[in-house]
């Protein structure tokens, strides 16, 4: 009788019938893996796995069906990316599909009639076992708390303003930068700027209003130009003074849950002749998270950028040259006036805007989301209603890659302590023109000695920093 330890010795019948239940096991988890359902149509519970199976083809047919209509158009994606309540049905049913599939696991494993197998092959079959269900589950669980996450962002930042249309042809969004000392953020507008947007085209232009302008009018009509029908002349009155003022007079303002905004919004439509659609209030600390989630912003700086000064230490510079910042070191160069002036940091500001606006990619957002989603709920507050989000994201991805135009209503330009409104309504007209093609180019006449300040963009003081005044932000920062 052959010796059936020997090294070629034929395997024994128990043994080929024990690799084949082994194999078959296996079998089993592999097809649950690549078609749930399966295993139990082959050899469990049928009815369990037309169900699994239906399921799983219907959710194939829906993703395949949405990847079809986003790549014809994308506004639909970001429309269904941004509807809470369909977010909340996709992470149900993520949590589900992770339990649902993970009980497939084990009956797959059960019906491999595990007692069975081999001591080793029972054991080698409970690892792959478990391996696939906390692999699988836990892949759709993460997805599902990545969908949760997203949809806790689109509940906190956006508003609950009313849907407006585009006013010939453009939307002009305010963004307010808040002043973030504590427990006043947001009533006092440390940076005002409106990004008129081209309804089409996406084709920016970034209006900078300085912070102590005096002497304006408010929008006809408004509640502001009743209370001051010859302009905001009071003294010591400045254009980020308005929204402290409104928020001391709320009675005004009715039923308004933001009158320090609507305030300076009837502020800005009477200076600039525009409609402004929508506001969106930036807080400059929160900025800093930003910066750091998306890795940070390259910009080229001009000059030695000081971290500090205005009543503290300066502990340090921004060098000149094409850096990389961080989100602290970014705030500082869109903040700084040690040195320096508000014009120059207006400059900076728009600056800071272009280069975040082209080198945010898609594929950023992605990667960093979790990191942006809570960044931007702390750094954001808007009354843009969640319906326009799909709009409003669609115009920024136009945005990107073309040139970005800037007007800021600053010195040389305008007297901003007795502002000729007629001429900056001529030039707010004339710089959209530009941008839509129309109109004459700005004049580029320099002076040759500039007065050295401070600054992240070309320019001085007294002939005007180029990034206030560009049909190219990119060039002139």
């Amino acid at each position: 009788m052959a010796d059936p330890t020997a090294p070629f010795a034929h395997p024994s019948v128990a043994e080929r019938a024990a690799r084949v239940r082994f194999r078959r096991a296996l079998a089993l988890m592999a097809m649950t893996l690549v078609v749930p359902g399966s295993a139990q149509l082959v050899a469990g519970n049928r009815r369990i796995g037309r169900i699994a199976l239906r399921v799983w083809l219907g959710a194939l047919l829906v993703g395949a069906t949405v990847s079809v209509v986003m790549l014809v158009d994308r506004r639909i994606g970001f429309r269904l990316a941004t509807n809470a309540d369909l977010l909340l049905v996709l992470w149900l049913a993520l949590v589900a599909g992770a339990l649902a599939w993970a009980a497939l696991f084990v009956d797959a494993w059960r019906i491999g009639r595990p007692l069975s197998l081999q001591i080793q092959h029972r054991r080698a079959v409970v690892g792959v076992n478990g391996l696939l269900c906390f692999s699988v589950a836990g892949t759709l669980l993460f997805g599902a708390h990545l969908v949760g996450v997203h949809r806790d962002f689109v509940i906190a930042f956006f508003g609950d303003g009313q849907v407006t249309d585009a006013h010939d042809g453009r939307y002009n969004v305010l963004l307010l930068g808040g002043d973030s000392g504590a427990g006043r953020w947001g009533l006092r507008p440390d940076s005002i700027t409106v990004a008129s947007v081209d309804a089409e085209t996406g084709r920016t232009v970034l209006i900078g209003l300085p912070r102590n302008m005096a002497g304006f009018p408010f929008a006809e009509g408004s509640v502001m130009a009743d209370e001051f029908p010859d302009g905001f002349d009071c003294d010591g009155c400045y254009l980020n003074g308005v929204s402290t003022w409104a928020e001391d007079h709320p009675e005004l303002f009715g039923d308004s849950e933001d009158p320090g905004i609507d305030a300076t919004t009837m502020a800005v439509e009477g200076i600039t002749g525009l409609q402004i659609n929508y506001w969106a209030m930036v807080n400059m600390a929160g900025f800093k998270q930003l910066v750091d989630a998306v890795g940070g912003v390259t910009v080229d700086v001009r000059q030695p950028i000081p971290i500090g000064g205005l009543g503290d230490d300066v502990t340090g510079y921004i060098d000149p040259g094409k850096q990389k910042l961080n989100g602290f070191e970014a705030l500082w160069f869109a903040r700084a006036r040690e040195g320096s002036d508000d014009y120059s940091r207006m400059a900076r500001q728009k600056c800071v805007m272009n280069a975040m606006l082209q080198q945010i990619s898609p594929q950023t957002v992605l990667t960093n989301f979790e990191d942006l989603a809570k960044a931007s709920t702390e750094m954001f507050s808007t009354n843009l209603p969640p319906s326009e989000a799909s709009r409003f994201i669609d115009l920024a991805l136009k945005a990107r890659g073309q040139k970005m135009s800037t007007l800021s209503l600053v010195p040389p330009l305008v007297n901003t302590a007795d502002p000729d409104i007629d001429l900056i309504h001529d030039k707010v007209a004339d710089a959209i023109d530009r941008a839509e093609g129309d109109g004459e180019p700005p004049s580029k006449k320099r002076k040759k000695n500039p007065d050295a300040v401070t600054g992240g963009s070309i320019g001085s003081l007294s002939e005007g920093y180029a990034a206030n005044q560009a049909d190219d932000l990119a060039a002139a920062c």
